[in-house]
């Protein structure tokens, strides 16, 4: 139950982004709630994932720049992994369109604040005493 709230909450935080940054469509304009719902939910999906496999590769082999930027390098990151998004939902006939490609720094931003704001509700491990 904790997938499926959290895979609604991203495909939130997509269409919220989408709805505040003009550069960033999801859909197209003639698409029902229903077609809409689907694709925001699909690309949940493959934001999950790709954040899940390639991030923690990405962070594990650029420490460095990391280190060297105080951080700043994870803005990078986070941009490019949001393009990679983008492309993968192309690849599956999505709209998920970022034109021009710097609204995907701004973009990616939101939404990894929503998912900061997301885990904090809902964490992965709960502690136990």
């Amino acid at each position: 139950m904790k997938l499926i709230v959290k895979i609604a909450v991203t495909g939130a935080a997509f269409w919220i982004v989408s709805w505040l940054l003009s550069g960033i469509q999801i859909g197209r304009p003639g698409d029902d709630l229903v077609d809409r719902i689907i694709t925001l939910g699909i690309i949940a999906v493959i934001f999950g994932v790709v954040n899940a496999v390639l991030k923690p590769i990405i962070k594990t082999l650029g420490c460095g720049f990391y280190v060297l930027t105080l951080g700043l390098f994870s803005l990078v990151v986070n941009a490019g992994l949001f393009l990679l998004v983008a492309w993968l939902a192309e690849q599956f006939n999505l709209v998920f369109e970022i034109e021009p490609l710097w609204w995907a720094l701004p973009g990616a931003i939101l939404v990894s604040l929503a998912s900061w704001v997301m885990n904090l509700i809902l964490p992965d491990k709960i502690a136990s005493n």
